[in-house]
């Protein structure tokens, strides 16, 4: 059974790399729309997680790897999530609809020793999936009619995997670091015709990324034994860009010579550029703060902070925003030794977030530092069910989360996106590597 989970886990990644993930419109600036971290775990807490150490002994957190002083099982996760999206803008009284379902997480850990417990997770972390043809109609000076269309379209995922080290400092204090990598093609094309020509003008833009980065994390927890009511204190930092994100730019001119319009011909370049920069998940930082009883409830409040990066987008240099994120949630477990009444023994999650983004576009679709911000919030739940034959001691089981939420604006005919997230999941834990106590 054990070789079978692995073997799965192996393959499952494949699968992961090879998706074609939903999106937002506003995917279509920078690196796409970021999906990570979207365990279920975290996302059903409203995104919490860097002062928040599980109480049971079998969930991993990748998000600040110094909170794993209590993983004493091999834990496997497995976990999807369908995003349904709903846009709506001013221009032109416009509605749409978009539905997805993906993998979003795989992820195996297990402990080293009694002070240094290992992870490693693979998931998705950003894409771009769109497809637009906006059209216009002219009358020409000679009385006829053209019709002229622009085709926007962008594809590819980024996808991280991950390796996370943990280390018991002291009975309060631990540290934790986490080696990041992103690889992954971005694409995005806008393509412009006249019905009254077969020449079309393209500018393309194609990233091309292989970087790697680090997370540090520590943490301070403090359980009062005489009430067993606890402190949390955790903070992480993401730095130390290495290798090469490369972003070809192109605007050239050229004919199609088949009708699903895939192969060029008789192409002229006009312009064309190439850089390369480190700056793809330049500064993060992330603080936060919790309170619990053991094994009972805990709730926790956190701020995010990005700094602002600079990308090349048709050609152009542009400027993305500082951001930051404050998020609250927790969960809460009725009475673990309950095994008359199922439900006293499953795990409720609840959070809520507001996230002022790194977007700020003007009502021409630019970035613009003095145009409107593309702000997120929402609010989540989500249920840990635990397997008929698990204790607090090996929480196993199966994991369900939502999220509702609300991105954009509908000012400048921007975009307004309404959403609800649902995700599904199972967490295997087992005590793995056991010495044999008789041959």
């Amino acid at each position: 059974m054990k070789k079978i989970f692995v073997l799965s886990f192996i393959s499952v990644g494949y699968f992961l790399q090879a998706q074609n993930l939903g999106n937002s419109p506003y995917a279509t600036y920078g690196i796409g729309d970021v999906k990570y971290d979207n365990t279920i775990e975290t996302a059903s807490m409203g995104g919490i997680s860097t002062a928040y150490v599980s109480d049971f002994t079998s969930s991993f957190n990748f998000a600040n790897p110094a909170n794993n002083a209590n993983l004493e099982l091999t834990s496997i996760k497995l976990e999807a999530t369908n995003e349904n999206n709903y846009f709506k803008t001013d221009y032109n009284s416009t509605k749409s609809n978009k539905h997805s379902t993906y993998l979003s997480n795989i992820s195996l850990a297990f402990p080293l020793s009694s002070k240094v417990k290992m992870g490693l997770s693979y998931q998705p972390y950003s894409s771009k999936s769109y497809d637009i043809i906006n059209t216009t109609t002219q009358t020409l000076s000679d009385g006829t009619t053209a019709t002229y269309a622009n085709h926007f379209k962008g594809s590819g995922t980024l996808n991280t995997a991950q390796i996370a080290l943990a280390y018991k400092v002291a009975q309060e204090f631990s540290l934790g670091l986490r080696a990041n990598y992103y690889f992954g093609n971005l694409s995005d094309l806008d393509e412009f015709s006249a019905s009254n020509a077969e020449l079309y003008n393209g500018y393309e833009t194609t990233t091309n990324v292989r970087n790697f980065n680090f997370t540090l994390g520590a943490n301070y927890q403090h359980l009062n034994t005489s009430t067993d009511k606890k402190l949390t204190i955790g903070a992480t930092a993401t730095f130390g860009n290495t290798s090469n994100m490369t972003t070809s730019y192109k605007n050239s001119t050229y004919f199609y010579t088949d009708a699903s319009m895939e192969t060029k011909s008789y192409e002229t370049i006009i312009e064309q550029k190439q850089s390369n920069s480190k700056n793809l998940l330049p500064l993060q930082a992330s603080v936060g703060v919790g309170y619990g009883s053991e094994n009972q409830w805990f709730t926790s409040a956190q701020v995010d902070y990005k700094k602002g990066e600079e990308t090349l987008y048709f050609g152009q240099t542009r400027q993305f925003q500082d951001s930051y994120r404050v998020s609250v949630g927790g969960w809460y477990l009725p009475n673990y030794n309950n095994f008359r009444n199922y439900f006293s023994r499953v795990v409720y999650r609840y959070g809520a977030f507001y996230e002022k983004g790194n977007l700020s576009i003007n009502g021409q679709g630019e970035l613009d530092p003095n145009g409107n911000s593309i702000n997120k919030f929402g609010i989540s739940a989500g249920v840990l069910l635990p397997f008929k034959n698990s204790s607090i001691t090996r929480m196993s089981g199966l994991e369900v989360g939502v999220e509702l939420g609300k991105r954009g604006t509908l000012k400048d005919n921007l975009i307004n996106q309404n959403y609800i997230n649902f995700k599904i999941g199972f967490n295997f834990a087992d005590k793995w590597f056991r010495k044999s106590l008789y041959n």
